[in-house]
């Protein structure tokens, strides 16, 4: 019995919504509005989130990587038209890792050096590193093509170079490089790889979040030889020198536990041997904290802004349906004076109200979940809806649809019946 008098107040409700099509259809926008909003700004949020956690994971998240940098004011030697500029990572430093932190699985050194690489009448300036073949399963290097550089390379000095894709596809659009011989400086090496592209953080040439500079990696102990320590630099009619022994130390550490109580180390160690502060110390495991953190409050931030839409949505719900119960106010004393109790009034208004809610609530999910979508393939951004999300929103335009109802319903419900008669 109680579920056909409820169907009957469903009905009935449904219908007197129907008599004012456009109200009800400009009512429902604002809670579509902010349910789609809900869902497509955590979504986005999310989605920069994960790429920015995975740009961190790269780099290693049991690594610690110290660099070398330039300080501001020049340590020079020399007059102005000839000088020496000496900064950054040692191979003092190496030694001082190798031998006194023992939680420290592997260390990786590396060296830049600043040459162009030519293959026939095409040339760019890339990043030239000179490191060890363990590199690329301390960093998480992928190989897109050949191999990266070996023990043997390493042993025999070999003049052999890998390159990331952007080299690749630069200076050879047409065909595979593996085989081919590019002229690095003024020497010439055979191509024996390519790698992916990553992402860099940091002090890296690149900002972060964009695709790093393109790379090439020779052997440590080629580019030693033919290198040495010295880079110059010409500037201006004058020429500037450059000695750094070392650009790039790279610390694999064997328990990730052990990583805070490294890096701690490090920066003492560091801080003792370099009063100029000519080094940076990144902690992949440290960032990728702080990005959850920032994870968490971004999220936070969109959806406390975008529940905003629903709160407006809610508001707009209760203004309509305030106007609703005045223009009714004699259909209201009617059903009243025909034995209606208070109940079936604020059910029927409630009913109303669910259904605005509900109905943009469906429609708000329908288009938040477009929209990421439309982002994801215009912009190129990925984006994340997860389960959780769509469901929240819409429990949220249910739950304001049925808050903003009940004052109306309730001031319906308690009119005098002869008053409301009396309404014109």
């Amino acid at each position: 019995m109680r579920g056909n008098t409820l169907l009957r107040t469903v009905r009935l409700g449904v219908g007197s919504l129907m008599l004012h099509k456009l109200r009800s259809m400009l009512t429902t926008l604002g809670v579509l509005f902010g349910v789609s909003s809900v869902i497509a700004m955590l979504a986005i949020g999310e989605g920069a989130s994960k790429r920015a956690q995975d740009q961190i994971r790269a780099l290693g998240s049991q690594n610690v990587i110290l660099r070398s940098i330039k300080p501001r004011e020049d340590f020079a030697t020399g007059n102005q038209a000839t000088r020496v500029v000496s900064y950054g990572l040692t191979n003092d430093d190496l030694t001082r890792v190798m031998k006194t932190f023992p939680g420290v699985k592997r260390v990786v050194p590396v060296r830049e050096i600043p040459l162009e690489v030519r293959y026939q009448d095409r040339a760019l300036n890339p990043r030239v590193m000179s490191t060890l073949p363990i590199y690329r399963d301390v960093t998480g290097r992928k190989i897109s093509e050949g191999r990266f550089l070996t023990e043997a390379d390493e042993q025999n000095v070999a003049n052999v170079c890998v390159m990331s894709d952007e080299v690749a596809r630069y200076l050879f659009p047409f065909r595979s490089p593996i085989g081919e011989k590019v002229k690095i400086g003024a020497d010439y090496y055979v191509v024996v790889g390519t790698t992916l592209s990553r992402k860099r953080l940091g002090s890296d040439p690149a900002l972060a979040g964009e695709v790093t500079a393109a790379e090439v990696f020779i052997p440590l102990e080629t580019g030693r030889k033919w290198y040495g320590d010295l880079q110059v630099k010409i500037r201006s009619g004058s020429r500037e020198m450059e000695e750094v022994q070392l650009h790039e130390i790279i610390m694999e550490v064997g328990d990730p536990e052990n990583v805070p109580m490294l890096a701690s180390a490090a920066r003492e160690m560091l801080s003792r041997n370099h009063p100029r502060k000519d080094y940076e110390m990144v902690v992949p495991l440290e960032l990728l904290l702080q990005a959850e953190e920032t994870k968490k409050n971004f999220n936070i931030v969109l959806g406390s802004i975008a529940s905003i839409s629903l709160l407006v949505g809610g508001i707009g719900i209760m203004n309509v349906m305030l106007a609703t119960v005045t223009e009714r106010t004699r259909e209201i004393g009617i059903r009243r004076a025909l034995g209606a109790k208070r109940r079936h009034i604020v059910t029927q208004f409630l009913v109303e109200t669910v259904v605005l809610s509900v109905g943009g609530g469906l429609l708000g999910v329908a288009l938040g979940l477009l929209i990421p979508e439309y982002v994801e393939y215009a912009y190129k951004m990925p984006t994340i809806v997860t389960p959780l999300n769509p469901l929240i929103a819409f429990g949220i335009s249910v739950g304001i649809g049925i808050v903003f109802g009940l004052y109306p319903a309730w001031r319906a419900a308690n009119m005098d019946p002869v008053e409301a008669l009396r309404h014109e």
